[in-house]
């Protein structure tokens, strides 16, 4: 089970906050395959008390790379947090018509490529399963070295439909906003249909906390460039962190105090953006 702190956050959510990130883990699901990791079971009676806390009323669950392309435990989530869940899938190129109808009437709005260690789906994937989801009205989750942006830019505009890009752009060594991958980044912003998460930054950061300030550097310009397009998330239950080094989640919803001062831009982020993106 997993252990995390229950400090109150300085920052009071707004009615209908969305938490875009988060994941369950639970050990009725087999590993997949391509996995690397198998976290210890992290349910949603844990998360929604995690919620309460934080003000949280909205939550989109990400297929965890543990169970490749079986997403039973992801939908099995949806369900159990009712009404104000949606979810990021993870299907390829042999998905049917029917499986993808059935999957969006669960709640499932986007396909998750983690091109990362432990990802199920390969780049050649993206361009086919993202026209695939489009009819359906699913948008593709894409997480990645930041770094990689250079080189992957030409592949990633040619996604079909809206995009959203991962924790900050998760570059695993974190840039200067004029370094050339940076800057892919803020472009792919320019084409009015990329989304970036702010979240995870203690994945990458060298600074730490409190507002981790070299993924903040990221973050706040990717604020001033696209407002309408950010979104939070609290990447629970962290997966990544080892057990006695799991970050506080309410200290990660106060980062945003530091990242976006302005109250009307943090209500866009929390409430408005992920309520458009996700059809709440």
């Amino acid at each position: 089970m997993a252990v995390h702190s229950q400090s109150q956050p300085r920052l009071l959510a707004p009615p209908g906050t969305c938490d875009t990130h988060m994941h369950i883990y639970d050990r009725r699901f087999p590993t997949a395959p391509s996995a690397l990791i198998t976290p210890p079971d992290s349910g949603v009676a844990e998360y929604r008390a995690m919620c309460r806390r934080l003000g949280i009323t909205r939550t989109v669950v990400v297929q965890p790379t543990t169970y490749g392309k079986d997403n039973r435990c992801t939908l099995d989530a949806i369900t159990a947090l009712g009404e104000g869940a949606r979810g990021i899938a993870v299907v390829d190129e042999t998905v049917t018509e029917t499986e993808l109808d059935g999957l969006t009437q669960a709640g499932i709005r986007g396909v998750r490529f983690h091109m990362l260690p432990g990802g199920a789906l390969p780049w050649t994937s993206l361009e086919p399963v993202s026209s695939r989801v489009q009819a359906f009205g699913w948008h593709v989750q894409l997480q990645l070295d930041g770094r990689e942006f250079p080189d992957r830019e030409a592949l990633v505009r040619r996604v079909a439909g809206t995009l959203v890009i991962d924790h900050v752009g998760k570059f695993l060594e974190p840039v200067a906003t004029d370094h050339a991958a940076f800057k892919v980044l803020l472009r792919l912003l320019d084409n009015g249909r990329t989304y970036v998460k702010l979240s995870a930054p203690y994945e990458v950061s060298k600074v730490g906390p409190p507002n981790y300030d070299d993924v903040g550097a990221l973050a706040k310009a990717l604020v001033r460039a696209a407002p309408e397009r950010m979104l939070w998330a609290s990447n629970w239950p962290h997966p990544s962190a080892p057990p006695d080094r799991k970050p506080d989640d309410a200290r990660l919803l106060d980062v945003l105090l530091d990242w976006v001062p302005d109250e009307a831009t943090r209500r866009k982020i929390l409430v408005d953006n992920p309520a458009r993106l996700y059809g709440f």
